[in-house]
């Protein structure tokens, strides 16, 4: 045993030793805990702090390898080279696969028109960010190079304007950040989800945030809504304006907005043209929604749905049936299609190493701070190669005096180790401006160039006097910034692309559908199956085809625009209009009321309330003698609810259920053969649908409430004897002429 353990170990020890990692390849037994903070923990910060969440630039660490690699290889000018190039070179710095680098280059690119101010032109086919099914050629197929805008990245990046770090295995270093001369974060849209947080952040009008800037450079507490006025996206469309809701996303970095689709109507063809969709959906989404409309018959005015983008862009052509108003049904599509979108703004982004949620007033100030520290850093570079610079020409300064001397002592030196030393001591220079000298070519020892070279020594005095001046003027940094930002919106500013709605001009859209209304009779049977039939149809056959056993329990005549509850036995009721349902005819069965609305398994209607406002009364009679009186308002909703729960009380069972406009007289049988006549305003309605009424008619034991009818004049002899004036009662049997006047009946 212990020889074994010997075994182990030395195999253990020798496999830390090829792999040098200790406890490599062991099986030990861990608390979840331990596991969560040392190999969990990890990789979320990883994915928070390198990969997810964009920094101050605008870049996440993938953008900013394959932008820096395409700068190293010349692409700011010149002709487009192969994209698999480009993706191979930049792995170099970003090893994680070349699909992956590939798919950001996609997203950076002209073509695919993702970015308001794309930073690669791209050759080829890129894909489109509208349509899923649109996808990308393969690398070996594209052709890339940096976009003009992208110099705009780079400028004085080689000045120490940011701070450089080894790439992953030490052969290379690559920029942490871009020294962006414009506030690019906001400029182009971000999206990043990390491990318990994401990042969201929509694009803005480069000249408004430029300007934007500009104000919070001079005026810090400037109220930035005057200049930037919402955001702005490549792909157009409106934005529904809320002051408000923009106000709290401009001061927080939190909320939502929303987008809609832009559109034309082609009365020639009778079409409708969508030419700009939100920037959160695809054309291919919007399509399968109006079909899945179409096919539910919630969209009766549309014909066919078609996508026609091409070369020119976005399309796609909703062909109307005639008489189709466009914008009523446009209307309809924005609330029930993502061709109305909300995008929801998260603007996290990572302020030195830290993951921040920052409203774009902060988000402007933080990169206004990063901006003056690049350009404090670059200045210092400057005068620091100006002093260098100006401390050589001035040893080339004091060469002048004497140029013959210099010559005499560099001959008569014996040793090259020496040359140095002895023109420090014959000139009174030191080691720096002394090799310098010595470097000089032979050919320039002459007054000449010596005198060309020290005539820049006052010109470099006045650069050093005025860099140091504005190392310590926070004014002139400003107007250096200031000036930089309204250098790029003259450059690359463009008109704005998505069109701000304001409230006051949007009309309200209040559902309407546009159906046929006309006249119907609706028949119910008491298995549950229900007919919707037109008076010309009705007046060629009158009499209505049932199943074996089944019968006619309502026949109600109202419009086809009418609202149907159906009342089930499981105290649940489904809502329907009349035409929802298709004209039908005498000699067929009509619509199985369960299978048509969807109702659960073993579930089935009862009962068939139609209306068209919602007023009058639901009665619902249940086996041990009580009433339940609701208002039918209580059965209203606001939206579109197709299903209520707790429709009536479920503690008694069901014995019947009755729709009233008004108070009126009721004839309730029990089956021990008592009758009582009831007049409904007796009882009080109740506002709560499951209520469990009050008692109207008691029941002897073993018996139950057995049936309900309206009362007729004529059928009672004397109808006081089945009245009463206190509830609940027992009711009254049949008197002997009643008897016989049922038996004749």
């Amino acid at each position: 045993m212990a020889k074994k353990k010997k075994n182990e170990t030395e195999h253990r020890e020798e496999m830390d030793l090829n792999t040098h990692i200790s406890g490599a390849g062991d099986v030990v037994n861990q608390y979840i805990t331990d596991t969560l903070e040392l190999n969990y923990m990890p990789y979320a910060m990883s994915s928070i702090m390198s990969r997810a969440i964009p920094e101050i630039d605008g870049f996440k660490p993938s953008h900013r390898k394959l932008l820096y690699t395409m700068y190293k290889m010349g692409l700011l000018t010149g002709t487009t080279v192969k994209s698999a190039n480009i993706v191979g070179r930049t792995m170099q710095l970003n090893p994680h696969g070349d699909a992956a680098i590939y798919e950001t280059m996609i997203r950076l690119a002209r073509g695919n028109e993702c970015l308001l101010h794309p930073y690669v032109e791209s050759k080829g086919n890129f894909g489109k960010a509208y349509s899923k099914n649109m996808q990308y050629a393969a690398s070996r197929y594209t052709e890339a190079k940096l976009a003009p805008i992208a110099a705009e990245l780079f400028k004085e990046i080689d000045k120490d304007t940011v701070d450089f770090v080894p790439n992953y295995d030490n052969t290379m270093q690559e920029p942490t950040l871009f020294p962006v001369t414009f506030p690019s974060v906001l400029v182009n849209a971000n999206t990043g989800i990390a491990v318990g947080m994401a990042s969201n952040i929509c694009s803005f009008n480069l000249g408004e945030v430029c300007n934007t800037a500009i104000e919070l450079i001079k005026n810090p507490d400037a109220d930035i809504m005057q200049t930037l006025k919402a955001p702005d996206f490549i792909g157009g469309g409106q934005l529904l304006y809320n002051e408000a809701q923009m106000r709290d996303i401009f001061s927080t970095g939190r909320g939502s907005f929303k987008l809609r689709a832009k559109y034309n109507y082609d009365k020639q063809n009778n079409c409708i043209d969508i030419f700009e969709i939100p920037a959160t959906t695809t054309s291919e989404a919007i399509i399968d929604k109006i079909i899945e409309l179409a096919k539910a018959g919630k969209v009766r005015e549309i014909s066919d749905v078609r996508d026609e983008t091409d070369k020119k862009g976005l399309k796609i052509t909703i062909d109307v049936k005639r008489g189709t108003d466009p914008d009523k049904l446009m209307k309809k599509l924005f609330k029930s299609t993502p061709l109305e979108d909300s995008f929801g703004c998260n603007f996290n982004v990572l302020i030195a190493g830290t993951p921040r949620v920052m409203g774009v007033r902060e988000l402007l100030l933080e990169w206004i701070a990063f901006r003056t520290e690049c350009v404090n850093r670059r200045v210092y570079f400057d005068l620091q190669r100006a002093k260098e610079r100006l401390h050589l020409l001035e040893g080339l300064q004091k060469i002048l005096l004497d140029i013959d001397k210099a010559i005499k002592i560099i001959r008569s030196t014996d040793e090259e180790a020496e040359v140095i030393p002895n023109l420090m001591i014959g000139f009174g220079i030191d080691k720096i401006q002394a090799e310098y000298v010595a470097e000089i070519k032979l050919r320039h020892l002459n007054r000449e160039y010596i005198l060309k070279r020290t005539a820049d020594i006052e010109q470099l005095r006045d650069e050093i006097e005025d860099m140091e001046d504005t190392l310590s003027s926070k004014s002139r940094v400003k107007k250096i910034i200031i000036g930089q930002l309204k250098e790029v919106v003259e450059k690359y500013d463009k008109p704005r692309r998505t069109e701000i709605i304001y409230s006051d001009s949007e009309e309200i859209y209040e559902e309407e559908e546009s159906i046929p209304d006309y006249p119907v009779t609706l028949f119910f049977t008491k298995e549950g199956y229900f007919k919707k039939i037109t008076p010309a149809s009705l007046r060629m056959n009158s009499e209505q085809k049932t199943k074996e056993g089944d019968c006619v329990i309502e026949e109600i005549e109202t419009t086809n625009s009418a609202e149907l509850l159906f009342f089930t036995n499981r105290c649940q009721v489904y809502k329907a209009k009349a035409y929802d349902f298709a004209d039908s005819k005498a000699s067929v069965l009509g619509d199985f009321a369960a299978s048509a609305l969807g109702m659960e398994q073993d579930e089935t209607a009862v009962y068939m309330a139609v209306t068209t406002d919602y007023k009058g009364y639901m009665l619902f009679f249940f086996e041990n003698g009580k009433v339940a009186k609701v208002d039918l308002s209580a059965y209203e909703t606001k939206t579109n609810r197709k299903k209520l729960i707790k429709a009536y009380c479920d503690k008694f069972p069901l014995a019947a259920v009755k729709q009233i406009s008004e108070d009126t007289e009721i004839v309730v049988k029990s089956s021990s053969g008592r009758i009582l006549l009831l007049n409904t305003g007796a009882i009080a309605p109740k506002a709560t649908k499951d209520t469990q009424g009050v008692a109207v008619m008691t029941q002897k034991k073993n018996h139950r409430v057995e049936s309900v009818e309206d009362y007729k004049d004529g059928m009672f002899a004397k109808p006081a004897r089945y009245r009463t004036k206190n509830l609940p009662a027992a009711g009254s049997l049949l008197s002997g002429e009643d008897i016989g006047e049922q038996l004749t009946l």
